[in-house]
């Protein structure tokens, strides 16, 4: 089950209470207090794994909790640290936190008010590891009281709670390239085609219901990611289909390959498409609508009417995009599209480096 959003309450351990303890040896009657301090308690983590893809697992376990530190006891003896909780979540989520007052008056608001939430952390990087909740400090036991004037203190502090958060989590996926195209235009295809992905293919809308990942290895030891999501159609922006869910997953990619089946089967002018797709993805995020983008005209084994695909790549140049002609099924026309697409990809990545190395020599 592929599952991109969850709501869950974390909680990190309460601190160990302080003992308040006398030592009583045979032959020392007053040896004065000896009452240790309670244990911290552990604090909760989450880390970016490339070991899971999905958020399924908070699906059905949305509460986790530290342990919780260990009291003091005589001899001056501390207690042990509870343990730290590290939760594993897929790379590429965006952990958002309930601002603290609206999560305290949460509980009584009616169901349409929900929390304020800010965003906490963004785990883009393998490893990446974020602290969510501290575990409370252990309470002082009674042998840190002693003083010259005090020698017998009968007092000693419970714990400190742990924090308490409400998080929503939101994944992200992290691809280089993304394909975007209506129901049936082959994406499925062109993703099984030049990677190892195995999608489900059907001559049937809406045969993709959740996004697929894929590597695609070139020459020369290049390689990228690709990610193939559900077909938007007119309207995703506000609901229609399943593109406005799954949208958010292309706002990481460096390019779009844009999808048309230029067949005649769907009985839609190729163009008309080229546009509506454009204008869904301006009209979901601006970002997302400005990013290089470039245009595939699928199906061209199976063109019957020449001046439907001439005028999709008329539109294609009117708007100053890269157009191709490929077919996903015969695997023609494929190479040089993977080629374009890896030199917009290979420009990003010398620019971000860039940026990198001019951030790192500024704070030296």
């Amino acid at each position: 089950m592929f599952v991109d959003e969850v709501d869950i309450d974390i909680a990190a351990g309460h601190g160990g209470r302080g003992a308040m303890s006398f030592r009583r040896e045979k032959f020392i009657p007053r040896g004065g207090p000896d009452g240790g301090n309670g244990g911290p308690g552990g604090s909760v983590y989450l880390v970016a794994s490339d070991h899971i893809n999905t958020l399924v697992n908070f699906r059905f376990h949305p509460e986790h909790h530290a342990d919780d530190g260990k009291p003091g006891s005589g001899s001056n003896r501390t207690g042990g640290t509870g343990h730290d909780l590290v939760l594993d979540v897929p790379i590429g989520t965006l952990v958002y936190a309930a601002e603290p007052e609206e999560e305290r008056h949460a509980p009584t608001l009616p169901r349409a008010h929900e929390p304020a939430w800010t965003l906490f952390a963004d785990l883009a990087e393998p490893g990446q590891r974020v602290l969510v909740a501290r575990g409370g400090k252990g309470g002082l036991g009674n042998a840190f009281y002693a003083t010259s004037t005090n020698r017998a203190p009968r007092k000693s502090q419970p714990g400190l709670p742990g924090d308490a958060r409400k998080l929503r989590l939101h994944l992200k996926l992290l691809a280089d390239v993304g394909l975007v195209g209506y129901p049936n235009a082959g994406k499925s295809t062109l993703i099984s085609r030049i990677s190892a992905a195995k999608p489900k293919i059907a001559d049937y809308p809406f045969t993709t219901l959740t996004p697929n990942l894929g590597v695609v290895l070139m020459r020369d030891d290049r390689s990228f990611v690709v990610a193939d999501v559900p077909g938007l159609i007119e309207g995703a922006h506000t609901g229609h289909g399943l593109g406005d869910r799954f949208l958010k997953h292309l706002e990481r990619t460096k390019v779009l390959i844009v999808l048309v089946d230029v067949s005649g089967l769907s009985g839609r002018a190729p163009a008309d498409d080229l546009d509506v797709l454009r204008r869904e993805l301006a009209l979901f995020d601006a970002g997302l609508g400005s990013k290089p983008q470039l245009v595939a005209a699928n199906k061209i084994d199976a063109a019957t009417d020449e001046p439907l695909v001439a005028s999709l790549e008329a539109r294609a140049r009117q708007l100053g995009l890269p157009f191709f002609r490929i077919s996903a099924v015969a695997g023609t026309g494929l190479q040089p599209l993977l080629e374009a697409a890896w030199t917009i990809l290979a420009d990003a990545r010398a620019a971000h480096k860039a940026v990198v190395d001019l951030s790192a020599t500024e704070s030296r």
